[in-house]
Protein backbone atom coordinates (compact mmCIF):
# COMPACT_ATOMS: atom_id res chain seq x y z
CA UNK A 1 0.00 0.00 0.00
CA UNK A 2 1.49 3.37 -1.06
CA UNK A 3 1.67 6.45 1.17
CA UNK A 4 -0.86 8.16 -1.11
CA UNK A 5 -3.39 5.32 -0.62
CA UNK A 6 -2.83 5.28 3.15
CA UNK A 7 -3.30 9.05 3.47
CA UNK A 8 -6.43 8.90 1.29
CA UNK A 9 -7.94 6.25 3.58
CA UNK A 10 -6.91 8.16 6.70
CA UNK A 11 -8.58 11.24 5.26
CA UNK A 12 -11.85 9.29 4.93
CA UNK A 13 -11.60 8.34 8.61
CA UNK A 14 -10.88 11.95 9.62
CA UNK A 15 -13.54 13.40 7.28
CA UNK A 16 -16.38 13.38 9.88
CA UNK A 17 -14.27 15.78 11.98
CA UNK A 18 -13.45 18.14 9.11
CA UNK A 19 -15.19 21.15 10.74
CA UNK A 20 -13.00 20.88 13.83
CA UNK A 21 -9.93 20.35 11.64
CA UNK A 22 -10.81 23.42 9.57
CA UNK A 23 -11.10 25.56 12.71
CA UNK A 24 -7.81 24.09 13.95
CA UNK A 25 -6.17 24.89 10.62
CA UNK A 26 -7.38 28.51 10.77
CA UNK A 27 -5.98 28.73 14.30
CA UNK A 28 -2.67 27.33 12.98
CA UNK A 29 -2.55 30.02 10.30
CA UNK A 30 -3.13 32.65 13.00
CA UNK A 31 -0.28 31.18 15.09
CA UNK A 32 1.99 31.27 12.02
CA UNK A 33 0.90 34.85 11.24
CA UNK A 34 1.59 36.01 14.82
CA UNK A 35 5.01 34.30 14.70
CA UNK A 36 5.78 36.26 11.51
CA UNK A 37 4.61 39.48 13.20
CA UNK A 38 6.96 38.79 16.13
CA UNK A 39 9.89 38.48 13.75
CA UNK A 40 8.90 41.64 11.87
CA UNK A 41 8.70 43.66 15.13
CA UNK A 42 12.44 43.10 15.64
CA UNK A 43 13.06 45.56 12.75
CA UNK A 44 11.03 48.35 14.40
CA UNK A 45 12.53 47.53 17.81
CA UNK A 46 16.09 48.08 16.53
CA UNK A 47 15.51 50.83 13.97
CA UNK A 48 12.76 52.93 15.61
CA UNK A 49 13.60 52.46 19.30
CA UNK A 50 17.32 51.77 19.60
CA UNK A 51 18.60 53.62 16.51
CA UNK A 52 16.07 56.52 16.12
CA UNK A 53 15.09 56.58 19.85
CA UNK A 54 11.42 57.13 18.90
CA UNK A 55 9.34 57.59 22.12
CA UNK A 56 6.01 56.72 20.41
CA UNK A 57 7.26 53.35 19.22
CA UNK A 58 8.74 52.67 22.69
CA UNK A 59 5.21 52.98 24.15
CA UNK A 60 3.47 51.16 21.30
CA UNK A 61 5.73 48.12 20.82
CA UNK A 62 5.29 46.58 24.32
CA UNK A 63 1.49 46.74 23.90
CA UNK A 64 1.74 45.16 20.45
CA UNK A 65 4.04 42.43 21.78
CA UNK A 66 1.62 41.58 24.63
CA UNK A 67 -1.38 41.53 22.25
CA UNK A 68 0.44 39.31 19.75
CA UNK A 69 1.60 36.84 22.43
CA UNK A 70 -1.90 36.71 23.97
CA UNK A 71 -3.67 36.08 20.65
CA UNK A 72 -0.99 33.57 19.63
CA UNK A 73 -1.53 31.72 22.93
CA UNK A 74 -5.30 31.60 22.47
CA UNK A 75 -4.91 30.34 18.89
CA UNK A 76 -2.35 27.74 20.01
CA UNK A 77 -4.69 26.41 22.74
CA UNK A 78 -7.60 26.26 20.32
CA UNK A 79 -5.87 24.21 17.64
CA UNK A 80 -3.99 21.87 20.03
CA UNK A 81 -7.19 21.11 21.95
CA UNK A 82 -9.16 20.48 18.77
CA UNK A 83 -6.43 18.25 17.36
CA UNK A 84 -6.27 16.25 20.59
CA UNK A 85 -10.03 15.70 20.40
CA UNK A 86 -9.85 14.63 16.76
CA UNK A 87 -6.89 12.33 17.44
CA UNK A 88 -8.61 10.60 20.36
CA UNK A 89 -11.81 10.30 18.31
CA UNK A 90 -9.84 8.60 15.52
CA UNK A 91 -8.37 6.14 18.06
CA UNK A 92 -11.85 5.35 19.38
CA UNK A 93 -13.29 4.90 15.87
CA UNK A 94 -10.45 2.67 14.69
CA UNK A 95 -10.53 0.46 17.79
CA UNK A 96 -14.28 0.00 17.51
CA UNK A 97 -14.01 -0.69 13.79
CA UNK A 98 -11.22 -3.27 14.20
CA UNK A 99 -12.93 -4.93 17.18
CA UNK A 100 -16.24 -5.29 15.33
CA UNK A 101 -14.50 -6.42 12.12
CA UNK A 102 -12.49 -9.09 13.96
CA UNK A 103 -15.63 -10.53 15.51
CA UNK A 104 -17.18 -10.93 12.07
CA UNK A 105 -14.39 -13.31 11.07
CA UNK A 106 -14.73 -17.09 10.95
CA UNK A 107 -13.06 -19.57 13.31
CA UNK A 108 -10.31 -20.21 10.75
CA UNK A 109 -9.23 -16.55 10.99
CA UNK A 110 -8.65 -16.89 14.74
CA UNK A 111 -6.89 -20.21 14.23
CA UNK A 112 -4.44 -18.54 11.85
CA UNK A 113 -3.97 -15.21 13.67
CA UNK A 114 -2.34 -15.17 17.13
CA UNK A 115 -4.34 -13.38 19.85
CA UNK A 116 -1.35 -11.23 20.83
CA UNK A 117 -1.04 -9.97 17.25
CA UNK A 118 -4.69 -8.87 17.22
CA UNK A 119 -4.26 -7.17 20.61
CA UNK A 120 -1.16 -5.37 19.31
CA UNK A 121 -3.09 -4.09 16.28
CA UNK A 122 -5.95 -2.70 18.40
CA UNK A 123 -3.82 -1.17 21.17
CA UNK A 124 -0.29 -0.42 19.93
CA UNK A 125 -0.77 0.19 16.19
CA UNK A 126 -3.85 2.37 16.63
CA UNK A 127 -1.99 4.48 19.23
CA UNK A 128 0.85 5.03 16.74
CA UNK A 129 -1.72 5.92 14.12
CA UNK A 130 -3.26 8.52 16.45
CA UNK A 131 0.13 10.15 17.04
CA UNK A 132 0.64 10.40 13.29
CA UNK A 133 -2.82 11.91 12.73
CA UNK A 134 -3.19 14.34 15.65
CA UNK A 135 0.45 15.31 16.15
CA UNK A 136 2.63 14.58 13.17
CA UNK A 137 0.58 15.03 10.00
CA UNK A 138 -1.19 18.09 11.40
CA UNK A 139 2.13 19.39 12.74
CA UNK A 140 3.46 19.31 9.19
CA UNK A 141 0.48 21.40 8.03
CA UNK A 142 1.06 23.92 10.85
CA UNK A 143 4.79 24.13 10.11
CA UNK A 144 4.08 24.56 6.39
CA UNK A 145 1.96 27.67 7.06
CA UNK A 146 4.60 29.02 9.41
CA UNK A 147 7.39 28.55 6.86
CA UNK A 148 5.32 30.17 4.07
CA UNK A 149 4.41 33.24 6.17
CA UNK A 150 7.92 33.71 7.56
CA UNK A 151 9.48 33.33 4.13
CA UNK A 152 6.99 35.96 2.93
CA UNK A 153 8.27 38.29 5.67
CA UNK A 154 11.85 37.50 4.65
CA UNK A 155 11.25 38.26 0.96
CA UNK A 156 9.40 41.45 1.87
CA UNK A 157 12.39 42.73 3.84
CA UNK A 158 15.27 41.69 1.54
CA UNK A 159 14.73 39.48 -1.50
CA UNK A 160 18.46 39.11 -2.21
CA UNK A 161 19.14 37.67 1.23
CA UNK A 162 16.02 35.51 0.93
CA UNK A 163 17.45 33.72 -2.11
CA UNK A 164 19.81 31.91 0.29
CA UNK A 165 16.78 29.98 1.58
CA UNK A 166 16.38 28.39 -1.86
CA UNK A 167 19.83 26.87 -1.41
CA UNK A 168 19.29 25.72 2.18
CA UNK A 169 15.75 24.27 2.03
CA UNK A 170 16.44 21.63 -0.69
CA UNK A 171 19.58 20.58 1.22
CA UNK A 172 17.52 20.31 4.42
CA UNK A 173 14.85 18.24 2.64
CA UNK A 174 17.30 15.47 1.68
CA UNK A 175 17.92 14.07 5.19
CA UNK A 176 14.17 14.27 5.92
CA UNK A 177 13.44 11.91 3.01
CA UNK A 178 16.45 9.68 3.72
CA UNK A 179 15.72 9.28 7.43
CA UNK A 180 12.01 8.82 6.70
CA UNK A 181 12.66 5.63 4.70
CA UNK A 182 14.82 4.27 7.52
CA UNK A 183 12.16 5.02 10.14
CA UNK A 184 9.47 3.31 8.03
CA UNK A 185 11.48 0.09 7.72
CA UNK A 186 12.47 0.04 11.40
CA UNK A 187 8.92 0.76 12.54
CA UNK A 188 7.45 -2.09 10.49
CA UNK A 189 9.88 -4.58 12.04
CA UNK A 190 9.46 -3.08 15.53
CA UNK A 191 5.68 -3.50 15.54
CA UNK A 192 6.01 -7.11 14.43
CA UNK A 193 8.31 -7.69 17.40
CA UNK A 194 5.80 -5.91 19.69
CA UNK A 195 3.16 -8.37 18.42
CA UNK A 196 5.49 -11.29 19.28
CA UNK A 197 5.95 -9.87 22.80
CA UNK A 198 2.14 -9.66 23.14
CA UNK A 199 1.82 -13.27 21.95
CA UNK A 200 4.30 -14.57 24.55
CA UNK A 201 2.59 -12.55 27.29
CA UNK A 202 -0.85 -13.86 26.34
CA UNK A 203 0.32 -17.48 26.07
CA UNK A 204 2.28 -17.57 29.33
CA UNK A 205 -0.31 -15.66 31.40
CA UNK A 206 -3.29 -17.70 30.18
CA UNK A 207 -1.21 -20.89 30.33
CA UNK A 208 0.38 -20.16 33.71
CA UNK A 209 -0.74 -23.52 35.15
CA UNK A 210 1.18 -25.45 32.51
CA UNK A 211 4.22 -23.20 32.94
CA UNK A 212 4.22 -23.97 36.67
CA UNK A 213 3.36 -27.65 36.24
CA UNK A 214 6.37 -28.20 33.98
CA UNK A 215 8.57 -25.77 36.00
CA UNK A 216 9.25 -23.73 32.86
CA UNK A 217 9.38 -20.32 34.58
CA UNK A 218 13.08 -19.96 33.74
CA UNK A 219 12.56 -21.15 30.16
CA UNK A 220 9.69 -18.73 29.57
CA UNK A 221 11.67 -15.96 31.27
CA UNK A 222 14.56 -16.56 28.85
CA UNK A 223 12.20 -16.73 25.86
CA UNK A 224 10.58 -13.45 26.88
CA UNK A 225 14.00 -11.86 27.55
CA UNK A 226 15.20 -12.83 24.04
CA UNK A 227 12.10 -11.30 22.48
CA UNK A 228 12.37 -8.11 24.56
CA UNK A 229 16.08 -7.88 23.64
CA UNK A 230 15.17 -7.97 19.93
CA UNK A 231 12.64 -5.20 20.53
CA UNK A 232 15.22 -3.23 22.55
CA UNK A 233 17.78 -3.49 19.72
CA UNK A 234 15.26 -2.16 17.18
CA UNK A 235 14.16 0.64 19.53
CA UNK A 236 17.79 1.71 20.02
CA UNK A 237 18.35 1.63 16.27
CA UNK A 238 15.37 3.95 15.84
CA UNK A 239 16.70 6.17 18.65
CA UNK A 240 20.15 6.30 17.03
CA UNK A 241 18.77 7.69 13.79
CA UNK A 242 16.42 10.08 15.61
CA UNK A 243 19.31 11.43 17.67
CA UNK A 244 21.50 11.65 14.58
CA UNK A 245 19.14 13.68 12.40
CA UNK A 246 18.78 16.59 14.85
CA UNK A 247 22.48 17.61 14.97
CA UNK A 248 22.65 17.05 11.22
CA UNK A 249 19.85 19.54 10.69
CA UNK A 250 21.45 21.91 13.24
CA UNK A 251 24.66 21.90 11.21
CA UNK A 252 22.78 22.73 7.99
CA UNK A 253 21.07 25.59 9.87
CA UNK A 254 24.46 26.79 11.15
CA UNK A 255 25.81 26.90 7.58
CA UNK A 256 22.76 28.94 6.55
CA UNK A 257 23.21 31.43 9.40
CA UNK A 258 26.92 31.78 8.58
CA UNK A 259 26.09 32.62 4.95
CA UNK A 260 23.43 35.16 6.03
CA UNK A 261 25.80 36.84 8.49
CA UNK A 262 28.47 37.11 5.81
CA UNK A 263 26.13 38.29 3.05
CA UNK A 264 23.86 40.43 5.27
CA UNK A 265 26.80 41.96 7.11
CA UNK A 266 28.15 43.19 3.77
CA UNK A 267 24.76 44.73 2.97
CA UNK A 268 24.75 46.62 6.31
CA UNK A 269 28.38 47.79 5.87
CA UNK A 270 27.60 49.03 2.34
CA UNK A 271 24.51 50.82 3.69
CA UNK A 272 22.03 48.97 1.48
CA UNK A 273 20.31 47.49 4.60
CA UNK A 274 19.70 48.76 8.13
CA UNK A 275 20.77 46.76 11.22
CA UNK A 276 17.06 46.40 12.11
CA UNK A 277 16.29 44.89 8.70
CA UNK A 278 19.23 42.50 9.02
CA UNK A 279 18.34 41.25 12.52
CA UNK A 280 14.63 41.03 11.72
CA UNK A 281 15.56 39.04 8.61
CA UNK A 282 17.84 36.76 10.64
CA UNK A 283 15.14 36.27 13.29
CA UNK A 284 12.51 35.43 10.64
CA UNK A 285 14.77 32.98 8.83
CA UNK A 286 15.75 31.21 12.07
CA UNK A 287 12.06 31.04 12.99
CA UNK A 288 11.28 29.64 9.53
CA UNK A 289 14.01 27.02 9.86
CA UNK A 290 12.65 25.78 13.19
CA UNK A 291 9.55 24.17 11.57
CA UNK A 292 11.83 22.56 8.98
CA UNK A 293 13.83 21.01 11.83
CA UNK A 294 10.52 20.15 13.48
CA UNK A 295 9.59 18.05 10.46
CA UNK A 296 12.69 15.92 11.08
CA UNK A 297 11.64 15.42 14.71
CA UNK A 298 8.14 14.26 13.79
CA UNK A 299 9.32 12.40 10.69
CA UNK A 300 9.87 9.20 12.66
CA UNK A 301 6.39 9.58 14.20
CA UNK A 302 4.82 9.98 10.75
CA UNK A 303 6.64 6.94 9.38
CA UNK A 304 5.71 4.81 12.40
CA UNK A 305 2.10 5.94 11.96
CA UNK A 306 2.06 5.11 8.24
CA UNK A 307 3.58 1.68 8.93
CA UNK A 308 0.95 1.11 11.65
CA UNK A 309 -1.79 2.21 9.25
CA UNK A 310 -0.63 -0.42 6.75
CA UNK A 311 -1.05 -3.16 9.37
CA UNK A 312 -4.38 -1.80 10.64
CA UNK A 313 -5.81 -1.59 7.11
CA UNK A 314 -4.53 -5.12 6.39
CA UNK A 315 -6.79 -6.38 9.21
CA UNK A 316 -9.72 -4.24 8.07
CA UNK A 317 -9.25 -5.45 4.47
CA UNK A 318 -9.53 -9.09 5.54
CA UNK A 319 -12.96 -10.04 4.28
CA UNK A 320 -14.97 -12.36 6.55
CA UNK A 321 -15.12 -15.82 5.02
CA UNK A 322 -18.63 -16.32 6.41
CA UNK A 323 -21.24 -13.60 6.04
CA UNK A 324 -24.90 -13.13 5.19
CA UNK A 325 -25.57 -13.65 1.50
CA UNK A 326 -27.46 -10.98 -0.37
CA UNK A 327 -31.21 -11.19 0.31
CA UNK A 328 -30.68 -13.61 3.23
CA UNK A 329 -33.93 -14.28 5.10
CA UNK A 330 -34.68 -14.69 8.80
CA UNK A 331 -34.84 -18.36 9.80
CA UNK A 332 -38.36 -19.23 11.08
CA UNK A 333 -38.59 -20.97 14.48
CA UNK A 334 -37.31 -24.56 14.15
CA UNK A 335 -40.08 -27.19 14.37
CA UNK A 336 -39.44 -30.25 12.15
CA UNK A 337 -35.99 -31.58 11.26
CA UNK A 338 -32.33 -30.80 10.51
CA UNK A 339 -31.05 -32.55 7.38
CA UNK A 340 -27.45 -33.09 6.29
CA UNK A 341 -27.44 -33.77 2.56
CA UNK A 342 -24.37 -35.09 0.66
CA UNK A 343 -22.14 -33.10 3.02
CA UNK A 344 -18.38 -33.20 2.43
CA UNK A 345 -15.95 -30.85 4.17
CA UNK A 346 -12.22 -30.26 3.93
CA UNK A 347 -9.92 -27.65 5.53
CA UNK A 348 -8.22 -25.61 2.79
CA UNK A 349 -6.78 -28.12 0.31
CA UNK A 350 -6.33 -30.97 2.78
CA UNK A 351 -7.99 -34.37 2.70
CA UNK A 352 -11.72 -34.39 3.44
CA UNK A 353 -12.60 -34.40 7.17
CA UNK A 354 -16.23 -35.34 6.45
CA UNK A 355 -17.26 -37.46 3.48
CA UNK A 356 -20.77 -37.65 1.98
CA UNK A 357 -22.70 -37.24 5.23
CA UNK A 358 -26.44 -37.89 4.87
CA UNK A 359 -28.39 -37.59 8.10
CA UNK A 360 -31.79 -36.40 9.31
CA UNK A 361 -32.32 -35.34 12.94
CA UNK A 362 -35.93 -34.89 13.95
CA UNK A 363 -37.11 -32.12 16.26
CA UNK A 364 -36.75 -33.21 19.89
CA UNK A 365 -34.28 -35.99 19.07
CA UNK A 366 -31.05 -36.42 21.07
CA UNK A 367 -28.35 -37.47 18.59
CA UNK A 368 -25.04 -38.67 20.06
CA UNK A 369 -21.95 -38.49 17.86
CA UNK A 370 -19.05 -40.76 18.83
CA UNK A 371 -15.89 -42.07 17.23
CA UNK A 372 -12.10 -41.94 17.34
CA UNK A 373 -10.31 -38.60 17.69
CA UNK A 374 -9.97 -36.77 14.38
CA UNK A 375 -13.04 -38.45 12.97
CA UNK A 376 -14.83 -35.15 12.24
CA UNK A 377 -17.27 -34.97 15.19
CA UNK A 378 -16.55 -31.34 16.20
CA UNK A 379 -16.31 -30.26 12.56
CA UNK A 380 -19.80 -31.62 11.92
CA UNK A 381 -21.33 -29.65 14.79
CA UNK A 382 -19.34 -26.49 13.92
CA UNK A 383 -20.99 -26.51 10.49
CA UNK A 384 -24.51 -26.20 11.97
CA UNK A 385 -24.09 -22.60 13.33
CA UNK A 386 -21.80 -21.81 10.35
CA UNK A 387 -18.64 -21.40 12.42
CA UNK A 388 -17.24 -23.13 9.34
CA UNK A 389 -18.84 -22.75 5.94
CA UNK A 390 -20.00 -25.52 3.63
CA UNK A 391 -18.57 -25.88 0.15
CA UNK A 392 -19.97 -29.31 -0.80
CA UNK A 393 -23.43 -30.49 0.16
CA UNK A 394 -25.95 -28.72 2.37
CA UNK A 395 -27.53 -28.48 5.82
CA UNK A 396 -31.26 -27.80 5.87
CA UNK A 397 -33.32 -26.64 8.83
CA UNK A 398 -36.98 -27.32 8.16
CA UNK A 399 -36.07 -27.49 4.48
CA UNK A 400 -34.23 -24.11 4.39
CA UNK A 401 -30.52 -24.10 3.52
CA UNK A 402 -28.63 -22.46 6.40
CA UNK A 403 -26.62 -20.42 3.86
CA UNK A 404 -29.84 -18.69 2.77
CA UNK A 405 -30.67 -17.31 6.25
CA UNK A 406 -29.07 -14.56 8.33
CA UNK A 407 -26.31 -15.62 10.72
CA UNK A 408 -28.01 -13.89 13.65
CA UNK A 409 -31.31 -15.71 13.16
CA UNK A 410 -29.51 -19.05 12.69
CA UNK A 411 -27.25 -18.74 15.72
CA UNK A 412 -30.11 -17.28 17.74
CA UNK A 413 -31.74 -20.72 17.64
CA UNK A 414 -28.63 -22.63 18.77
CA UNK A 415 -27.14 -22.97 22.26
CA UNK A 416 -23.75 -24.53 22.98
CA UNK A 417 -21.94 -26.08 25.92
CA UNK A 418 -18.35 -27.09 25.17
CA UNK A 419 -15.57 -28.94 26.92
CA UNK A 420 -13.57 -25.70 27.15
CA UNK A 421 -15.82 -23.55 29.32
CA UNK A 422 -15.67 -19.90 28.26
CA UNK A 423 -16.64 -17.54 31.08
CA UNK A 424 -15.88 -13.85 31.51
CA UNK A 425 -14.14 -11.99 34.33
CA UNK A 426 -17.47 -10.70 35.60
CA UNK A 427 -20.17 -11.62 38.12
CA UNK A 428 -21.93 -14.98 38.10
CA UNK A 429 -25.15 -13.10 37.33
CA UNK A 430 -23.74 -11.41 34.22
CA UNK A 431 -22.18 -14.64 32.97
CA UNK A 432 -25.54 -16.43 33.11
CA UNK A 433 -27.36 -13.37 31.73
CA UNK A 434 -25.08 -13.56 28.66
CA UNK A 435 -27.63 -16.10 27.39
CA UNK A 436 -30.39 -13.47 27.41
CA UNK A 437 -29.55 -9.98 28.65
CA UNK A 438 -33.23 -9.00 28.70
CA UNK A 439 -34.09 -11.76 31.21
CA UNK A 440 -35.39 -10.93 34.67
CA UNK A 441 -33.42 -11.72 37.83
CA UNK A 442 -35.98 -14.44 38.65
CA UNK A 443 -35.43 -16.08 35.24
CA UNK A 444 -31.66 -16.10 35.87
CA UNK A 445 -32.18 -17.69 39.29
CA UNK A 446 -34.47 -20.29 37.72
CA UNK A 447 -31.83 -21.11 35.09
CA UNK A 448 -29.25 -21.54 37.86
CA UNK A 449 -31.58 -23.93 39.70
CA UNK A 450 -32.21 -25.96 36.54
CA UNK A 451 -28.44 -26.18 36.05
CA UNK A 452 -27.96 -27.43 39.65
CA UNK A 453 -25.84 -24.32 40.26
CA UNK A 454 -28.05 -22.28 42.58
CA UNK A 455 -26.80 -23.72 45.89
CA UNK A 456 -23.08 -23.30 45.24
CA UNK A 457 -23.66 -19.81 43.78
CA UNK A 458 -25.48 -18.73 46.96
CA UNK A 459 -22.53 -20.05 49.00
CA UNK A 460 -20.09 -17.75 47.16
CA UNK A 461 -18.91 -14.60 49.06
CA UNK A 462 -21.32 -12.29 47.23
CA UNK A 463 -23.70 -14.85 45.77
CA UNK A 464 -24.74 -14.02 42.19
CA UNK A 465 -22.72 -10.78 42.38
CA UNK A 466 -19.40 -12.60 42.96
CA UNK A 467 -16.66 -11.85 40.40
CA UNK A 468 -15.46 -15.27 39.20
CA UNK A 469 -12.08 -14.27 37.71
CA UNK A 470 -10.67 -14.76 34.22
CA UNK A 471 -12.31 -17.82 32.58
CA UNK A 472 -14.00 -18.52 35.94
CA UNK A 473 -10.64 -19.24 37.63
CA UNK A 474 -12.19 -18.95 41.14
CA UNK A 475 -14.59 -21.84 40.48
CA UNK A 476 -14.08 -25.58 40.11
CA UNK A 477 -14.43 -27.28 36.72
CA UNK A 478 -17.88 -28.63 37.55
CA UNK A 479 -19.07 -25.24 38.83
CA UNK A 480 -17.85 -23.50 35.70
CA UNK A 481 -19.60 -26.02 33.51
CA UNK A 482 -22.90 -25.68 35.40
CA UNK A 483 -22.80 -21.88 34.97
CA UNK A 484 -22.28 -22.36 31.22
CA UNK A 485 -25.25 -24.77 31.24
CA UNK A 486 -27.36 -22.17 33.09
CA UNK A 487 -26.38 -19.68 30.40
CA UNK A 488 -27.57 -22.10 27.70
CA UNK A 489 -30.80 -22.84 29.59
CA UNK A 490 -31.53 -19.10 29.81
CA UNK A 491 -31.04 -18.71 26.05
CA UNK A 492 -33.83 -21.29 25.58
CA UNK A 493 -32.77 -22.16 22.02
CA UNK A 494 -34.49 -25.11 20.30
CA UNK A 495 -31.20 -26.59 19.02
CA UNK A 496 -28.49 -27.61 21.47
CA UNK A 497 -24.87 -28.65 20.81
CA UNK A 498 -22.94 -30.39 23.62
CA UNK A 499 -19.28 -30.85 22.68
CA UNK A 500 -17.76 -33.25 25.25
CA UNK A 501 -19.35 -31.17 28.01
CA UNK A 502 -18.41 -33.64 30.79
CA UNK A 503 -15.14 -35.16 29.55
CA UNK A 504 -12.87 -32.94 31.69
CA UNK A 505 -14.75 -33.56 34.97
CA UNK A 506 -14.30 -35.99 37.83
CA UNK A 507 -17.04 -38.53 38.54
CA UNK A 508 -18.79 -36.50 41.24
CA UNK A 509 -18.80 -33.30 39.17
CA UNK A 510 -19.90 -35.29 36.13
CA UNK A 511 -22.97 -36.57 37.99
CA UNK A 512 -24.00 -33.01 38.93
CA UNK A 513 -23.36 -31.71 35.43
CA UNK A 514 -25.18 -34.68 33.87
CA UNK A 515 -28.29 -33.83 35.91
CA UNK A 516 -28.04 -30.23 34.69
CA UNK A 517 -27.63 -31.41 31.10
CA UNK A 518 -30.72 -33.58 31.34
CA UNK A 519 -32.71 -30.49 32.33
CA UNK A 520 -31.12 -28.54 29.48
CA UNK A 521 -31.88 -31.24 26.88
CA UNK A 522 -35.61 -31.43 27.65
CA UNK A 523 -37.74 -30.60 24.59
CA UNK A 524 -34.65 -29.65 22.57
CA UNK A 525 -33.01 -31.12 19.49
CA UNK A 526 -29.59 -32.05 20.83
CA UNK A 527 -26.28 -32.99 19.23
CA UNK A 528 -24.05 -34.64 21.83
CA UNK A 529 -20.36 -35.25 21.15
CA UNK A 530 -19.28 -37.64 23.86
CA UNK A 531 -15.97 -39.20 24.80
CA UNK A 532 -17.44 -41.06 27.78
CA UNK A 533 -19.95 -43.46 26.25
CA UNK A 534 -21.73 -43.92 29.59
CA UNK A 535 -23.15 -40.40 29.20
CA UNK A 536 -24.99 -41.16 25.95
CA UNK A 537 -26.60 -44.54 26.64
CA UNK A 538 -30.05 -42.93 26.71
CA UNK A 539 -29.59 -40.95 23.48
CA UNK A 540 -32.38 -41.33 20.90
CA UNK A 541 -29.78 -42.38 18.36
CA UNK A 542 -26.02 -42.80 18.26
CA UNK A 543 -23.95 -42.05 15.14
CA UNK A 544 -20.41 -43.46 14.85
CA UNK A 545 -18.02 -41.32 12.78
CA UNK A 546 -14.72 -42.78 11.62
CA UNK A 547 -12.38 -41.00 9.20
CA UNK A 548 -15.20 -38.61 8.32
CA UNK A 549 -17.67 -41.34 7.36
CA UNK A 550 -20.79 -42.53 9.22
CA UNK A 551 -19.98 -46.20 9.74
CA UNK A 552 -22.80 -47.09 12.18
CA UNK A 553 -25.94 -45.63 13.69
CA UNK A 554 -28.63 -46.82 16.08
CA UNK A 555 -29.39 -47.07 19.80
CA UNK A 556 -26.82 -48.18 22.36
CA UNK A 557 -28.27 -51.69 22.55
CA UNK A 558 -28.51 -52.23 18.79
CA UNK A 559 -24.95 -50.98 18.21
CA UNK A 560 -23.55 -53.24 20.94
CA UNK A 561 -25.38 -56.15 19.33
CA UNK A 562 -23.80 -55.36 15.93
CA UNK A 563 -20.32 -55.98 17.43
CA UNK A 564 -18.77 -53.33 15.23
CA UNK A 565 -16.92 -50.04 15.73
CA UNK A 566 -19.15 -48.84 18.59
CA UNK A 567 -18.66 -52.06 20.54
CA UNK A 568 -14.87 -51.72 20.09
CA UNK A 569 -15.01 -48.17 21.50
CA UNK A 570 -17.20 -49.34 24.39
CA UNK A 571 -14.93 -52.28 25.22
CA UNK A 572 -11.83 -50.06 25.19
CA UNK A 573 -13.42 -47.89 27.88
CA UNK A 574 -15.11 -50.47 30.09
CA UNK A 575 -13.41 -53.85 29.64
Amino acid sequence: MTNKEIIARLFRVICPYRTKLLIAMLAMILVAGFTGAQAYLVKDLLDKVFMEKNDFFLKLLPLLVMAIFFLKGVSYYLYTMLLEQVGQSVIRDFRLQIFNHIHQQSLSFFNKTPTGTLMSRIISDVALLQQAVSNALVGVVRDFFQVVILLGVVFYMNWRLAMISFIILPVAAYPIVKFGRLFRRISTTTQEEVAHVSNILHETITGNRIVKAFTKEQYEGNRFANQVSKLFALTMKDAKYRCMQHPFMEFIGGVAIALIIWFGGNEVIKGTATPGTFFAFLTALIAAYEPVKGVTKINSTIQRGLAAATRVFAILDTEPEIRDKENAVVLPPFTKAITFKNLTYRYDNEAAVLVNINLTVASGEALAIVGPSGGGKTTLTNLIPRFLDLKEGSILIDGTDIRDVTLSSLRGQIAMVTQQTILFNDTVYNNIAYGDQTASRQAIHDAARAAHAYDFIQALPHGFDTIIGESGARLSGGERQRISIARAILKNAPILILDEATSALDNESEREVQKALENLMKDRTTFVIAHRLSTIKNASRIVVLKDGVIVEQGTHETLIAQQGEYENLYNMQYK
